[in-house]
């Protein structure tokens, strides 16, 4: 983008100088790319000087040295693997039954008045602490894991569907009825369309609570797994390994939470 300037040479003289400037939107680009390499920088300069002790805080080159040994001896494979299955079938496991019944309390008062209760009951209780009678019930392996992270998945859908089918305007509902729309077509054309953003927000946080909840579901039971990696970590004192976790569990919610978002825009045309 171009921008033309009036510059006065000299007496009389007019001259247009036309000087390039960047647009605020490059100049936002250029900062969320910038940042984070100028924090990493900075970081790797901290730990040289000495400033801190890299055995609690490796540089960031100690710890893609650690990433390839990781990568290149195939635990690294394994261990993303095992925590994507568990991530993915409990997401999916607690998002689908948490749409649902959102759905349906927003739409069947009745609905909501049976299951609300139980609702606020359960909600508050540590999900973790589910996590040992999982295991008595379905022994050790991935099941009582991707049990406990569809419990954390299933309460940020459940409440956010219902709230945002509770939030849409009276006038629509007032319209549908007029129409004589039934149930069906309330829910098609008013109920689902209008819960949709909250619907994706609850979507990006029980993601977020998937996770949060990987990392503690593979400290007992698991062979491998990112979470299990930062515990296998901690035993041999390997603080480098811990970090190489730490990055790949922050690039797994960043790449959901990217993918989640484009499908909200694919989805949501109109906003």
């Amino acid at each position: 983008m171009l921008a033309t300037h009036t510059v006065i040479r000299g007496p009389g003289a007019l001259q247009n100088i036309s000087k390039p400037r960047i647009s605020k939107s490059t100049k936002d680009r250029l900062l969320q790319i910038g940042s984070p390499i100028g924090l990493l920088a900075m970081w790797e300069l901290v730990v040289l000087a000495g400033f801190v002790n890299d055995k609690f805080l490796p540089a960031p080159t100690q710890i893609i040295g650690s990433f390839i040994n990781l990568a290149t001896s195939g635990l690294l494979v394994l261990d993303l693997k095992a925590s994507l299955y568990r991530i993915l079938m409990g997401f999916f496991l607690g998002a689908g039954p948490g749409l649902i019944l959102g759905l349906l309390m927003g739409l069947f008062p009745l609905v909501r008045a049976i299951l609300e209760p139980v609702v606020a009951a359960t909600y508050p209780i540590p999900k973790l602490a589910l996590l040992p009678l999982f295991m008595l019930i379905f022994g050790i392996g991935n099941l009582e894991m991707i049990l406990v992270i569809a419990a954390g998945a299933i309460y940020l859908v459940l409440i956010n569907t219902l709230a945002g089918v509770v939030e849409i305007p009276k006038i629509y509902w007032d319209v549908a009825r007029d129409l004589g729309a039934g149930w069906w077509d309330r829910f098609k054309t008013v109920a689902f369309p209008g819960a949709l953003p909250l619907i994706f927000t609850g979507l990006k946080l029980s993601m977020g609570m998937a996770i949060l909840l990987i990392v503690a579901a593979e400290s007992d039971g698991a062979n491998h797994g990112v979470g299990f990696l930062i515990w296998r970590a901690y035993d041999i004192y390997d603080i480098r390994q811990m970090y190489v976790a730490f990055v790949l569990l922050s690039l797994m919610g960043y790449i959901f939470t990217v993918i989640i978002t484009e499908i909200e825009r694919l989805v949501i045309k109109w906003r």
